[in-house]
């Protein structure tokens, strides 16, 4: 699930999530920011309908002043460490977002959401960044387990999960209002010492 909202933390130190990563040439993951809420927004308003299928967030991100709350929002999520929203850039144009939509410091555990433009899918570009950014938090920020959850019929974002080599914990029956009905989700998860174990064949 792509959410727009952290939540609780503890622990952790002094880590933070990076401001900037490269993925591969011309594919990087930088934070969000304040000026970036106009690009972002007409990559949004461009892909509404698309991304409305399985996105709670659309119908309150109608302005370019919506953008700017969201991204506000996320930066003060930024700073008290809860969670973190990166655009993911294409030759340095905002094709999308990746982000962590919460992290627990104690636990040691993080969850995923993402969305990304129509016209670039099928190219491997949220995979590529979902690696990168698990490895960020496997090898850089020491979380231990790293969650995604999809509705069960978001084939894509199943398959994204599928290909990382995650595991399939189980489904969570009406985890999702979406719009005018419950979705169930599948609930994905990957330890460091499963993925170490994966990257090291």
């Amino acid at each position: 699930m792509a959410g727009r909202c952290g939540g609780p933390q503890e622990g952790g130190g002094d880590l933070r999530p990076a401001t900037r990563m490269d993925v591969e040439a011309g594919l990087e993951l930088s934070l969000i920011g304040m000026d970036d809420a106009s690009e972002l927004f007409s990559v949004v308003d461009s892909n509404r309908i698309y991304l409305r299928e399985w996105l709670p967030w659309l119908d309150g991100t109608k302005s370019i002043e919506d953008e700017n709350s969201f991204i506000s929002m996320s930066l003060e999520e930024y700073e008290k460490r809860e969670g973190v929203i990166y655009a993911i850039r294409l030759d340095g144009n905002i094709i999308g977002t990746i982000g962590l939509n919460w992290i627990d410091w104690g636990n040691k555990g993080c969850g995923v959401g993402y969305w990304l433009a129509e016209n670039l899918t099928g190219n491997g570009y949220v995979t590529k960044s979902c690696i990168r950014l698990m490895e960020h938090c496997f090898d850089d920020l020491n979380l231990h387990r790293f969650v995604l959850e999809a509705a069960i019929d978001n084939v894509a974002s199943c398959e994204v999960a599928e290909r990382i080599g995650m595991r399939l914990e189980g489904i969570t029956k009406d985890r999702e209002w979406l719009y005018d009905h419950y979705v169930d989700a599948k609930l994905y998860a990957i330890t460091k010492p499963e993925w170490d174990e994966k990257r090291s064949k």
